[in-house]
Formats: structure tokens, C-alpha cells, sequence
């Protein structure tokens, strides 16, 4: 069987600080603004600065003194890593609706396997697409994507373009997009380094790439010989990832509906297909069934509700689907509009369960009737994966054009 492609992405969170601070004071929209330590202290550093700093010359790390003769009006903010960190983890809580395999390389920086999940939501564009989307939406702070073939350009390509947008670096156009851009851009590559390669007539990551390696290792030993290999696209270095299936918390998706919908019909389809996504995800992941099943709505105006509730342990779309539904009947107003919907399932059994004799005749008839219902699922998973996903659907999935052979897991999210 041929290798697949590897799919990697790297997300960095556009003014991290800044924007954190942003989405916690609304009032500060739109104006020139850094992060730094003590406001009195105007001998402190820059942490962090808004879009509207950038304009004026604003550089992180210089002085506040100095920034504040570029720009005499600047908004001074103190930091708040409390909440900083807070955010962090909300954000990851996006990626992982997509993958577990997740290197954390800052505190707003984090690269992503998605190789095994294009499978299930489309390719790696279409990801970083619904990741860009999703955080902006839901959490108020936006993202930078980079999409490729390798760790190195996949945080390359994410410097490409900000804020806010999804840059890809193909193995077919790279040497376009990455080798006319200066050395200096490439990962690892310092005001040494950059020196140090000049010295050598070695300006552009193209020069670095068709280099001569033996030149390299004599001027910058091991460390040269690594760059050329960036340079030239053959870093092969794994996203590194701890995570198990036993630390797998929660799986979930949800979807910005192409417009505000009222019927609660429309409502219990969509619930439907969603938790197609879910339960295929969590299918792949391997870990057991779900005891938790919780819904997010958001309503015309942008606000947000989610509910949870307990259910016998599953991992089956017609159970994940129906709980949903029926949290979303008790919970939210009839008539009024919905925009957004999601399914998160939690609370993995890890663990087949054992029976005793006490619970065995009271529980057989339920166990073959969920073992029958898995059957079909499995069947089901099987099609698909050979003739794509669409080509097996629903009936009350069916029964909407909008839905109607809509593969939901690569869906591109529209507000």
C-alpha cells in the first residue's frame, strides 16, 4: 500500500497577549495597544502589541519607552498569563475536535498531525479552515494556519500570511513559494546564523538548499547539515505527541448552519449528521464508549448555550443524535433561531465491560440489541471508507437537500 501524505499543520494565534486582552475588553477594539509589565513602569518591555500598534513600528520585546514615542496615544495593558493560559487551553480544545496528535511549541503556537483525520474532515486546508473559523467564532482570538507536507514548512507557510488566514506549502509548489524567500525566514536560522551563511554567498533558502554540504558542516557542523535538509523539504521530524487513547477526553463537532433555522425538525437533522462525525471519530479513535453526551448552540445573535447530560455508555449515532435532540428540546426556546449546533461526547470506557451474574440476564437483551446496532455502524464505516462517505446516508438526513450526500466532517463552516 502507498504511503499516505503526511498532512501537518502549524497554528499560531495572532497577537496571542494582545488579543486575549481584546476579547476580555471589547472597549479596547480598534485602538493602539501593547502588552507589558507595570503601566508606571515605563522602562518595561513590549509582550505583546495589538494590529493598530503594528502600524506604527511597534516591534515586541523593545522598550515601552520607545514605543511610546512612536506612538504617544498607545493604550498601555498589564499582562494577565492567568488568563493567557485559560485561553491556551481553550484553543486547544478546538484542535482537539480534530486530532490528539498536537505538539505544544509556545503558549500560542502548536503543531498538528492531521494525517489520519483528513479521512474524516477533509483535507488539510479544509481543516485549518474550520480551526481558523472556529476560534474566532467561539473564542474571540484569531489564527494563523500554515498547511504542508513537513513540521518546517507547515510553521513556515503559517508566518506567510496574518492575521487570521490559512496558507498551504505543497510538496509541488515549494520550491516556488519557500526558496526565493530570505534565509533568514527558515526555522532556526538566527542573526548568527544568518551571518554566518551570508559569509558563504548564502542569501536566499533556495541558495541554502542547493548548497554544498560538505561547505556547511565545515562552517556550522551538525546544525548546517540539519538547515539543508529544511531547506529543501526533507525534514521528516514527527509531531511530538504523548497523548494516549486513555487520555483521549472528549470528541465532538459542530457546524455554522448555511442559514438561521426555527424548525426543530431541521434542528434534529443536523443533530443527526453531526453525530456521524462523532461517532466516526470516535470509532477511529479506539476508545470505548461514551457516558457523556453534551450539545453548544448559538442563537441569531451570537450568543452561546450548551447543556450536558449522562447516558448508558455508547458509541453509536443513533444514541449520540437522539440524547442531543432531546437535550436541545428541554433546554432551548421553541421559536427562537439557531445558527450554530455541536455534539461533544465524553466520559470514554476504556475498558470492555465485565458482566456479573446478577446483571447478565437483565442486560443480555440490551447487550444484543447494541452489539446489532454496532454491526451496522461498522458495515456502514466499512462503505464508506471504500466508496467515500457520502455514498451511505440517513434517511432523516436524506430528507433535507441541504444535507442530502453533504459529508459533514469536511464541511467548510460559514457564518
Amino acid at each position: 500500500m502507498e504511503k499516505r501524505e503526511r498532512v501537518i499543520l502549524h497554528s499560531d494565534l495572532n497577537n496571542f497577549f494582545a488579543s486575549v486582552e481584546i476579547a476580555l475588553n471589547p472597549e479596547y477594539k480598534g485602538k493602539a495597544l501593547i502588552v507589558c509589565g507595570d503601566p508606571k513602569e515605563r522602562h518595561g518591555i513590549v509582550l505583546a502589541k495589538s494590529e493598530e500598534a503594528k502600524k506604527y513600528g511597534i516591534k515586541t520585546a523593545e522598550t515601552v519607552y520607545s514605543a511610546l514615542k512612536k506612538c504617544p496615544h498607545l493604550l498601555l495593558v498589564p499582562s494577565h498569563y492567568h488568563e493567557y493560559v485559560r485561553f491556551s487551553k481553550m484553543v486547544r480544545a478546538v484542535y482537539e475536535r480534530y486530532t490528539e496528535q498536537i505538539e505544544e511549541c509556545s503558549i500560542d503556537e502548536c503543531a498538528l498531525d492531521m494525517t489520519e483525520s483528513v479521512p474524516l474532515f477533509g483535507s488539510g486546508v479544509e481543516i485549518a479552515e474550520r480551526i481558523r473559523q472556529e476560534v474566532k467564532e467561539e473564542i474571540g482570538v484569531t489564527v494563523s494556519v500554515g498547511v504542508s507536507f513537513n513540521k518546517c514548512f507547515a510553521k513556515l507557510a503559517s508566518e506567510l500570511k496574518k492575521p487570521d488566514a490559512v496558507t498551504q506549502i505543497t510538496r509541488e509548489n515549494f520550491m516556488q513559494k519557500v526558496h526565493p524567500l530570505p534565509i533568514r525566514e527558515l526555522m532556526f536560522v538566527g542573526e548568527a546564523t544568518e551571518r554566518s551563511l551570508h559569509s558563504l554567498g548564502i542569501h536566499t533558502i533556495g541558495d541554502l538548499a542547493n548548497a554544498d554540504e560538505e561547505l556547511l558542516l565545515r562552517k556550522l557542523g551538525k546544525r548546517g547539515r540539519q538547515l539543508r535538509v529544511y531547506a529543501r523539504g526533507e525534514d521528516d521530524e514527527p509531531v511530538k505527541w504523548q497523548k494516549s487513547k486513555e487520555d483521549t477526553k472528549s470528541i465532538g463537532n459542530s457546524a455554522t448552519l448555511p442559514k438561521d433555522i426555527v424548525s426543530w425538525e431541521e434542528v434534529k437533522r443536523w443533530f443527526y449528521a453531526l453525530a456521524e462525525s462523532v461517532a466516526a471519530r470516535q470509532r477511529a479513535a479506539d476508545v470505548g464508549r461514551a457516558n457523556t453526551v453534551h450539545i453548544v448552540v448559538r442563537d441569531d445573535k451570537l450568543q452561546f448555550y450548551s447543556w450536558q447530560t449522562k447516558v448508558a455508555p455508547t458509541a453509536l449515532c443513533g444514541d449520540i443524535a437522539k440524547t442531543a435532540f432531546e437535550l436541545f428540546c428541554k433546554n432551548y426556546p421553541r421559536g427562537a433561531k439557531v445558527r450554530l449546533l455541536g455534539i461533544t461526547v465524553s466520559g470514554f470506557d476504556h475498558h470492555l465491560e465485565q458482566l456479573t451474574l446478577d446483571g447478565l440476564l437483565d442486560k443480555e437483551a440490551g447487550k444484543i440489541s447494541y452489539e446489532k446496532k454496532e454491526r451496522a455502524e461498522d458495515a456502514v464505516a466499512k462503505i464508506r471508507e471504500k466508496y467515500g462517505y457520502a455514498t451511505v446516508q440517513r434517511g432523516i438526513v436524506m430528507t433535507d437537500e441541504k444535507l442530502n450526500g453533504l459529508d459533514i466532517r469536511g464541511k467548510k463552516e460559514e457564518t
